[in-house]
């Protein structure tokens, strides 16, 4: 009796080794191509990160001082980029506001006095905070996919490990199983 339960959580934890197994490959081929993909799309934008003697900040020095100079082919530099440098000019340029804020100023101009050097250059102000604010979106995108290949990296790993300590436990069970089989010779 002993010996068929012990077979029969050994052949259990062989199908769980294989589960994980096929689990882990899935999770390496996303990462890859997750990584491949974002590599793919942010090269072909062809970005070079700002050099050291751009960078104005103590915050932007932090975040983009390791990729001073490099292709921009990560979600971690599309982040420090995004954040750290983009939307940095923004917020000089419009004194912290954001574009719906200049949005509707401008419409307000507009209405009252639509050929006005004040309401031209508010144009212009909204036209430069949309233009910032979808190459922000698209980098964070970058950066959130590339955060995926990650975790999915990882959980590729946990599942392979999973994988091998199943393996272990099911050919140890077996192994048990045909010591119990055997009868006791005195």
């Amino acid at each position: 009796m002993r010996s068929a339960l012990d077979r029969l959580v050994s052949w259990f934890g062989f199908a769980l080794a294989a589960v994980l197994l096929v689990a882990g490959a899935l999770l390496a081929y996303g990462s890859w191509f997750i990584n491949n993909n974002v590599e793919e799309q942010l090269s072909q934008q062809n970005i070079t990160m700002p050099a050291k003697d751009r960078l104005e900040t103590p915050e932007q020095k932090a975040a983009l001082e390791k990729f001073a100079g490099q292709k921009m082919t990560t979600g971690d530099q599309a982040k420090a980029f995004a954040d750290q440098y983009i939307l940095v000019h923004m917020n000089t340029q419009s004194n912290n506001k954001t574009y719906e804020e200049v949005s509707g100023e401008y419409m307000k101009a507009n209405k009252s006095a639509p050929n006005a050097e004040e309401t031209k250059k508010l144009g212009e102000l909204r036209q430069s905070l949309f233009m910032g604010n979808t190459l922000r979106g698209m980098l964070l995108n970058a950066y959130a996919f590339g955060t995926m290949a990650k975790v999915a990296l990882w959980a590729a790993i946990g599942a392979f490990l999973g994988a091998l300590v199943f393996l272990v436990l099911a050919l140890m069970g077996l192994r048990h199983a045909k010591r119990v089989a055997r009868p006791a010779t005195a």
